[in-house]
């Protein structure tokens, strides 16, 4: 299990090593097989580690792909029949192939889950728990786990994956990276965006990666901020594969000059020299805070984290302190102060939206099972109805 700040390389870390462990060892069958599987929590990350397995191994005699979700599985199973040494994926399309049998991960040496944290979440730990199933015993395999990230229950899950895990940590677990400048803005909920435009146009920001809590959120303030002159584009789940990468590759190229995006965006994507990142919504998990202002400020670069900050916030922001240990300095602009009479509600989740707690979605899992075996034998020809009194 490793740990490290954002921006600091970790997916050097693993491939490197992992392309020469390949080179270097026997394989163990004639046929072509997969040697190596690394598993991302999301599609432009697997694409990133994808170009960066490339990148290291394009004088090696080894083949790579990618898969995930979204695309045409056709295609895939097809890169898959030829051979592949190195698979990068998905969690919801791996359980695709492997359904189909179109995947044999019986030769894995090496296992690498990337952004570990977010993948032993509620979310995906079952999904990579039967993953786990069709692939070697724990002892014939290394199995990686590299995250900026760790809470004390995933860590505790992790040992109970891996076989007598070592412990390797450059930094104090859970801390922000060091060359990225954090500032907070005190700011009423309705006052956001034009406090938003205003920083954006005055200090002349031209690139700029804005965090909100929701889909329908992204989509809004995108819109909003089209209106102001300020071209911008909307990235999230909700979104055809094709839509987020070039949403994805405009905002790189600096054509896009705002990418508003939910937490898909947060983890392990490397954009070159981003400059700046604004939280216009505090994440509900402390930890996803680090993993999004470590967009910027990465490899040595210096970057800056705003975060708009309303009344109702102020319990993010002080689990976002305490994660960090430290107070993340505050100001109010002149024009800008949040209206001392003003009633401050709590954030309301719009509807359709997940809650990011692992806890409550779980929870809600548990009633949905227990409702369906209720219902799973009710048969209505058999029962008839409850005859009304009128």
């Amino acid at each position: 299990m490793a740990s490290a700040q954002t921006g600091t390389g970790k997916t050097a870390c693993f491939t490197l090593p992992l392309l020469q462990h390949i080179c270097n060892s026997p394989k163990k069958s004639e046929k072509p097989a997969i040697r190596a599987l690394v598993i991302t929590p999301t599609r432009e990350l697997a694409e990133q580690v994808g170009v960066s397995v490339r990148t290291y191994g394009r004088h090696m005699s080894l083949k790579s792909t990618v898969i995930y979700g979204g695309v045409n599985i056709n295609l895939q199973k097809t890169r898959l029949r030829k051979g592949v040494d190195v698979l990068v994926c998905t969690p919801g399309r791996l359980l695709d192939h492997i359904r189909q049998q179109t995947v044999d991960l019986s030769k894995i040496d090496i296992f690498v889950l990337d952004e570990a944290d977010r993948m032993l979440d509620m979310g995906f730990v079952h999904d990579i728990r039967k993953i786990l199933t069709v692939m070697p015993e724990n002892k014939s395999r290394q199995n990686l786990l590299f995250s900026a990230t760790f809470s004390d229950e995933i860590k505790l899950l992790a040992d109970r994956l891996l076989n007598q895990p070592e412990w390797i940590q450059d930094e104090k677990r859970n801390s922000a990276a060091n060359m990225v400048e954090q500032k907070v803005y005190h700011v009423d909920k309705e006052r956001k965006r034009e406090l938003l435009s205003h920083r954006i146009g005055m200090l002349n920001w031209r690139q700029v990666l804005v965090f909100t809590r929701t889909k329908h959120g992204a989509n809004r303030l995108a819109d909003q901020l089209n209106k102001d002159g300020l071209k911008s584009k909307a990235i999230h789940s909700d979104k055809t594969q094709g839509a987020r990468r070039r949403a994805l590759e405009e905002f790189k190229l600096g054509k896009t000059r705002v990418l508003v995006a939910t937490d898909i965006m947060a983890r392990g994507l490397d954009i070159d020299q981003l400059p700046f990142v604004v939280n216009y919504d505090l994440p509900d998990v402390p930890e996803d805070y680090i993993h999004r202002i470590g967009r910027t400020g990465r490899a040595g670069k210096v970057g800056m984290a705003v975060s708009l900050v309303s009344g109702g916030e102020k319990k993010q922001l002080h689990n976002i302190e305490r994660l960090l240990k430290r107070e993340i300095p505050k100001e109010v602009l002149e024009g800008y102060e949040p209206d001392p009479n003003k009633k401050t509600k709590s954030f309301k989740r719009e509807k359709g939206e997940l809650d990011p707690s692992r806890k409550k979605k779980n929870d809600e899992n548990q009633k949905k099972k227990k409702i369906m075996k209720k219902t799973k034998n009710w048969n209505p020809s058999k029962k008839s109805a409850p005859k009304r009194k009128f």
